[in-house]
Parts: structure tokens; C-alpha cells; sequence
């Protein structure tokens, strides 16, 4: 798409001549604000592998029965539904900085309830202050890293928030397997303690200054993030002001049909069911009778991150149409896949749980199991693969309809 006004493709805040600017600063400040995706993705993934220490804790420690390990991995969900809506609130009116330092106590008290936690209320407590937490730090997070970013790294820096989402559960993974999970939540609060700590000294954003009329302050903050000594550009007259929506707008075609397809974009991409996936990863794979389900679930967030990084790198070449179409049908195929592995391995005497993944071939003899195995990881993988395509092609539509829609903040940032 090329915009009709050539203005629209100038940035609101930029040097004069399009020069360089001089200072890495941004590069620490987007770090920071990215530190709260990392949060965000090792909330996601800290289910899979503490759900299964749990379940596994003998009486009287605290035990987790099969539906409280079902609303341990799923309430997430319920925090970070009210935790986007309470985002979208503070973000204009707290600012992007504020939104941020205030996020990373919900994560930081999530995981002290979750530690402490002596019944299962506590760790569900704990669990829906953290998905609280996953909602805000998911919506302000992208927009202080846009807004810092001068046009030359807005992209690459962009692209870095679900890069971090799924680092932090790959993280998880790694951690879960050689820890329990108190400990586990105890490293959960790192991250977040690390953000609050970074984020006190970096700058609020200079657009979000400019909206609030403190110009001073705006130069102030660029000068820090990018460090030119030269005189800046004014911003447009009413650049700063956000158009406000009316209902009578959802009669427009370029309104309600990037409206439309952003919501089914985003529901499809849910319905697939990848967040399950991540939640429950650990268990899905313990389910299946597998005897490394931990090696397993690692090998799945390994692939998870590798695949995002060249959806990023191909997104932009490969079209983001094709890249939708190619992810629903490998995750069709591998959801098909995995569905025929659990029929073929369901009451049998001879299945995966006596395979080792790990184990050299030469010390056990081939056997259909074996294969079986591998074709349950490889499905698993395979999923997981498309589904962090079909993220990133996702995250790309929903900034057409940044561009189109005028209430596009309701959905995306």
C-alpha cells in the first residue's frame, strides 16, 4: 500500500534531513521495555513444565488435582483479558513509561504469591496476577518501542517484542527442567525486577510527551535516546491528537473491513489452539506416554523461537497472504498428525513411554515406538512452527489496520 499523502509516511518525530542519529540509547531503552515481553512469555510457559511437578508432589505437600492443573494453565487467560483492557487505560493516561513500571509489580507479586503459595487459591491468585500483568506489559510494551524508535531500527526493534515473548517460554522450559517449580516462579521474578529497575531511567516516550504539551521535555527525551545536538523538527500541527471513533464510522468499507478482519484474524489464531499448546506443552507430551516429555517441550519452544526469527526476516519478501496460507495448512497437517499418533499409541504395551529421546540408537533396538515418538515431536514441531508464522503475519495485518481503522488502539497498539 502507498499512501495517497505523502506525508503520512514521515515520521512524527525525526532529524531534519533525515541524519543519523548519533546515540545507542535507544537500543538500552527498547532492552528495557522488552524485558516486560520476556515477562510475559515466561508467565505463558511456566505452566508446562510446573504442572507436572506439582501433580507429581507426594501428600502432604501441596498437589494439584487434574482441574485445578486445568485453571492453573488457563486463567492466565482471564488476567490478561482485564490486564489489555486496564493497559489501554493507563497507557494514554499514565503514559507508556508509567504503564510500564506499574506492570512489573503484578508480575513480580504473581510470582511471591505463586512461591509462598501454601493451597491451590494462592497459586490460581498468583497465576491471574501474572496473566494481569501479560495483558498490560503485551500492549505498552510495543508502543514505547515504536515510539522511541527512530525509522531506520523501528522495524528491526519491533520486531524484537514477540521475539522476547517466546524467548521467555523457551525460557521457562529450560528452567523448569532442572528446577521446581517455587524456584521457577522465583526466577519468574527477575525479569520484571530487572524492567522496573532499567525502565527508572529511561525516558517517557517524546510523542507521548508531545500529546501532553511538554515540548521541552519531548527534546529532553530525544536527545537522550538519539542523541543529536541539532535543532528538531516541530511535529505537524494536531499530529499528536488521536481521531476519536464513532459508531456511524463502522459504515465505512475502509472501517469495518480491516475492522472484520482483524478480529477474525485474531480469533482463528486463538481457536487454533497454540496457546493451549504452550500452557500444557509438558503435559500434552506426558499425556502421549512420552518418557523425556521436559526434552521434548524444550525441543518445541526451540523450534518456536527459530521460526518467529524467520518469519520476521521473510515476512516482508514472502508476502504476509502466502505466509497465513502455508501456516494454516502445516498446522493442519500437524495437528492431524499428532491426533493419528495418540490413536495408534492408546492402550497399547509397547508405545512411547518406553523411548528415550536422549537415548543413543545403538543402546536400544528399533522399534515402531522410536518412530512413533519422533513423529509426535515432529508434529508438535511442526505446529509450532506455523503457528509463530501465522503470529507474525498477524502482528503485520493488524498494523494495516493501525492505518486504517481510527479505533484501531481497541484491538492492537
Amino acid at each position: 500500500m502507498t499512501p495517497e499523502n505523502p506525508e503520512e509516511t514521515q515520521p512524527l518525530l525525526g532529524p531534519p534531513g533525515g541524519s543519523a542519529p548519533l546515540s545507542r540509547r535507544v537500543f538500552l531503552a527498547a532492552f528495557a521495555a522488552s524485558l516486560g515481553p520476556l515477562s510475559f512469555g515466561f508467565a505463558l510457559g511456566y505452566s508446562s513444565p510446573a504442572i507436572p511437578s506439582l501433580r507429581r508432589a507426594p501428600p502432604p505437600a501441596l498437589r494439584l488435582d487434574d482441574a485445578a492443573a486445568s485453571w492453573f494453565g488457563a486463567i492466565v487467560t482471564l488476567g490478561a483479558a482485564a490486564g489489555g483492557v486496564l493497559g489501554g487505560w493507563l497507557v494514554d493516561r499514565a503514559g507508556r513509561k508509567l504503564s510500564l513500571l506499574l506492570c512489573s509489580a503484578p508480575f513480580v507479586g504473581g510470582f511471591v504469591v505463586i512461591t509462598a503459595a501454601q493451597n491451590v487459591w494462592m497459586l490460581l491468585g498468583g497465576r491471574l496476577l501474572t496473566g494481569l500483568a501479560c495483558g498490560i506489559a503485551s500492549l505498552v510494551a510495543p508502543v514505547y518501542i515504536s515510539e522511541i524508535a527512530y525509522p531506520a531500527v523501528r522495524g528491526l526493534l519491533g520486531s524484537c517484542v514477540q521475539l522476547m515473548v517466546v524467548t521467555g517460554i523457551l525460557l521457562a522450559y529450560l528452567a523448569g527442567w532442572v528446577l521446581e517449580w517455587r524456584w521457577l516462579a522465583i526466577l519468574g521474578c527477575v525479569p520484571a525486577s530487572f524492567m522496573l529497575l532499567l525502565m527508572c531511567y529511561m525516558p517517557e516516550t517524546p510523542r507521548f510527551l508531545l500529546t501532553q504539551h511538554k515540548h521541552q521535555e519531548a527534546m529532553a527525551a530525544m536527545q537522550f535516546l538519539w542523541g543529536s545536538e541539532q535543532s528538531w523538527e516541530e511535529p505537524p500541527v494536531g499530529a499528536e491528537h488521536q481521531q476519536g471513533f464513532q459508531l456511524a464510522q463502522l459504515r465505512h468499507p475502509g472501517v469495518y473491513k480491516p475492522f472484520i478482519i482483524g478480529i477474525l484474524l485474531m480469533a482463528f489464531q486463538q481457536l487454533s489452539g497454540i496457546n493451549a499448546v504452550m500452557f500444557y506443552a509438558e503435559t500434552i507430551f506426558e499425556e502421549a506416554k512420552f518418557k523425556d516429555s521436559s526434552v521434548a517441550s524444550i525441543i518445541v519452544g526451540i523450534i518456536q523461537v527459530l521460526f518467529t526469527a524467520m518469519a520476521a526476516l521473510i515476512m516482508d519478501r514472502a508476502g504476509r497472504r502466502l505466509l497465513l496460507t502455508l501456516s494454516g495448512v502445516v498446522m493442519v497437517f500437524s495437528t492431524s498428525a499428532f491426533g493419528a499418533y495418540f490413536k495408534l499409541t492408546q492402550g497399547g504395551p509397547s508405545n512411547s513411554s518406553h523411548v528415550a529421546l536422549l537415548t543413543p540408537i545403538s543402546m536400544e533396538p528399533p522399534s515402531a515406538s522410536v518412530g512413533l515418538a519422533w513423529l509426535a515431536v515432529g508434529s508438535m514441531c511442526l505446529f509450532i512452527a506455523g503457528g509463530a508464522q501465522a503470529l507474525r503475519c498477524l502482528l503485520a495485518c493488524l498494523c494495516l489496520l493501525h492505518l486504517q481503522c481510527p479505533f484501531h488502539f481497541v484491538l492492537c497498539p
